[in-house]
């Protein structure tokens, strides 16, 4: 325990990473995805090398089921953009704790990494999907929702970072809330039906 808290406090002093574009690397998926500026459907996948410390940001119009296998095996941040009361939201998912125990033990020192690190992830976004931005400038007001997900009640939360040009800077405020996440149960999951969102498809991963 005390070995856990001396790496909190270490994090604690350090800054979140500096952003290097030089070491972002953009991959599309999707049928001429390229010309697409559309903002829903439309989800990220970043993923990092701990040895060289390159970014990949996979930019994307559908799903790729096998690639959110990174998300709770190689600590993946995943991303999508949705609606909600008529506005549009960022919202990223972040894989804290489940059924690995070793995780577990370390769930408050993953939970503090995601959050010192969620200004590099969200810069990556801004230079990785540049044409976005420039054909929806409106998108920097969009509020960015970060959910934790965890199978320790302390952790499995969602945050609310504020707007995007804000929150691309660090965590403005306290806005915070604690959830329980949970999947409607009383309709069972089929294979062929297309998920609706990131959402379901992460918290499938957890069950």
């Amino acid at each position: 325990m005390n070995i856990l808290y001396s790496c909190l406090q270490a994090i604690s002093l350090l800054g979140p990473a500096t952003f290097d574009a030089s070491k972002l690397k953009v991959e599309f998926i999707g049928e001429e995805f390229n010309d697409y500026v559309g903002i829903i459907p439309r989800t990220y996948i970043l993923s990092h090398c701990d040895f060289t410390a390159n970014l990949t940001l996979t930019i994307s119009n559908v799903i790729n089921l096998d690639q959110l296998k990174g998300w709770y095996s190689k600590d993946d941040v995943v991303a999508e953009w949705k609606r909600v009361n008529g506005e549009m939201c960022l919202h990223i998912h972040c894989y804290v704790s489940g059924p690995n125990l070793m995780l577990d033990l370390a769930a408050e020192f993953r939970y503090h990494i995601f959050s010192k690190e969620m200004p590099l992830v969200l810069k990556a976004v801004l230079h990785g999907d540049s044409l976005l931005f420039r054909e929806h400038p409106e998108l920097l007001d969009a509020l960015v929702r970060v959910y934790f997900h965890s199978n320790l009640k302390k952790y499995n939360r969602i945050e609310c970072w504020g707007p995007l040009k804000d929150a691309v800077e660090g965590r403005q405020g306290d806005h915070t809330k604690g959830i329980t996440a949970h999947m409607d149960s009383s309709h069972p999951r089929d294979k062929q039906r297309t998920p609706k969102s990131i959402f379901q498809v992460l918290f499938a991963f957890l069950l």
